[in-house]
């Protein structure tokens, strides 16, 4: 028989939004903070031109360049001021992360709860900082060398050390506008505001690219077979990853019965839901983000004519060749095995368990229970890689090596439909703590009334 939570859940329809207020603010807060995001990516840098640009993106539409540009919304190709996006943030968020595995400080802190989350937090920011002016600097030094059709993408008045230290505090400050951005959204919004910010980015450039796909059908640069293929295969990947997402292992939790005082307590059974995929959408993101920075730098650098082995190693790791491919394989299955680790600990949860009086079925309280849950955890993050790794993997080899410009590939699809899920969980979640409370000021007033 469902509990009253499920039934309430079972009953929940979206006509009880125009009664929840705070969560219409919540909704009406996070697209008021989308649109300011997405105004924010059409403000050029001072000194750049803007024709030069989309021509020299234009050429390398397809590469590294254009997935990164994919992530920002197009503000990489206008060179704006929200052009790095917020991918120095999550490079910062990972470097903080793997610290505190390795620093017994880091760790410490982490132990503290709100007040050392609070430090690693501002740690973060700092480094932030530091990660976008360096990755600002490379980025105003290559622009300074980069041309199209003769003319220079920053115009010669600007060049020099005013155009740098201008682009460095621009891009900086526009990044941490970002984080600061996110952080409003996750609190006083819906949904998680970095995710949220990534999503509305690559939504952002979803039509424009559609539309050029078709245009190319049209013209006959692409086959119709080809465009039903890449249609079939984006459907396929959706329906694979609300599939997975969904999935989970559950692990029967059995509490022995208890007496207290004349009343029996206890003797019930639920479950511990692990999810087959724990780390989420978070190895495929970060991946991304250790990749594309370097990579983007190294090819401003490379254009702008600097050294000849810069040169060859942008060639090496131009999207779609097998060294792009294999190192970023390789951080997907790193990153979900770590974040896994960071979000999970069968230690811990072992220890919970076995205060509460609860038990695994078959399994001995404490330390076997732990390494139980740490075997399944395994098995399942096993899954999980794999899932992950195909996901973003097969459509990059496609659009590699069949030159397709709708460079709407795995990874994106699976931020996507991820941040779209966990979006509307939350959604639901709010409305049905309102319906909660509808139920608790009845029960209150009746009480009264008798």
């Amino acid at each position: 028989m469902a509990s009253a939570a499920e039934q309430l859940a079972a009953n929940l329809n979206w006509g009880a939004l125009s009664k929840a207020t705070d969560l219409k603010k919540r909704i009406w807060f996070t697209l008021g903070a989308l649109i300011v995001y997405r105004l924010g990516t059409y403000i050029p840098l001072p000194g750049i031109d803007p024709a030069v640009m989309r021509d020299i993106f234009s050429q390398n539409a397809g590469g590294i360049l254009g997935m990164f540009d994919m992530f920002a919304g197009g503000a990489l190709s206008r060179m704006t001021v929200f052009a790095l996006n917020i991918m120095p943030y999550i490079s910062a968020s990972i470097i903080m992360q793997l610290m505190t595995t390795v620093s017994p400080s880091l760790e410490q802190l982490k132990k503290e709860g709100e007040t050392g989350r609070k430090k690693i937090n501002q740690y973060t920011r700092y480094l932030t900082v530091l990660i976008t002016a360096l990755q600002a600097y490379g980025i105003a030094a290559g622009l300074e060398g980069m041309s199209a059709g003769g003319a220079a993408a920053v115009l010669p008045a600007y060049q020099g050390f005013f155009f740098r230290f201008t682009t460095v505090v621009t891009l900086t400050g526009g990044t941490m506008f970002l984080m600061w951005l996110g952080e409003q959204i996750t609190a006083r919004g819906v949904g998680n505001g970095i995710s949220l910010i990534i999503f509305a980015g690559i939504v952002a450039n979803l039509p424009q690219a559609v539309a050029g796909t078709l245009e190319l059908g049209r013209t006959g640069a692409l086959s119709g077979a080809l465009i039903a293929l890449l249609l079939v295969m984006a459907v396929a990947v959706v329906f694979v990853i609300v599939f997975i997402e969904r999935g989970q292992r559950r692990i029967i939790v059995q509490y022995p019965k208890r007496q207290v005082g004349n009343r029996v307590m206890g003797g019930e059974s639920s479950h511990m839901p692990l999810k087959i995929n724990t780390s989420g959408v978070i190895p495929p993101i970060f991946a991304s983000s250790i990749l594309l920075m370097p990579i983007t730098v190294i090819g401003f650098t490379a254009q702008s004519g600097g050294p000849d082995w810069l040169t060859t190693l942008a060639a090496y790791l131009g999207r779609g060749t097998p060294l792009y491919l294999i190192i970023y394989v390789s951080a997907i299955v790193f990153f979900a095995f770590f974040y896994t680790a960071v979000v999970f600990n069968p230690t811990e949860t072992a220890d919970n368990l076995k205060r509460h009086g609860g038990f695994v079925p078959g399994i001995r309280p404490g330390k076997n229970t732990a390494e139980y849950l740490d075997y399944v955890l395994t098995r399942l993050t096993v899954l999980g890689a794999a899932y992950l790794a195909a996901v973003c993997l097969l459509p990059e080899i496609l659009i590699s090596q069949y030159s397709v410009p709708f460079y709407f590939g795995g990874t994106s699809l699976l931020i996507v439909v991820t941040v779209t899920m966990d979006t509307v969980a939350q959604v639901q979640s709010h409305l049905l703590a309102h319906q909660y409370e509808g139920l608790i000021k009845k029960a209150k007033l009746r009480g009264r009334r008798g």
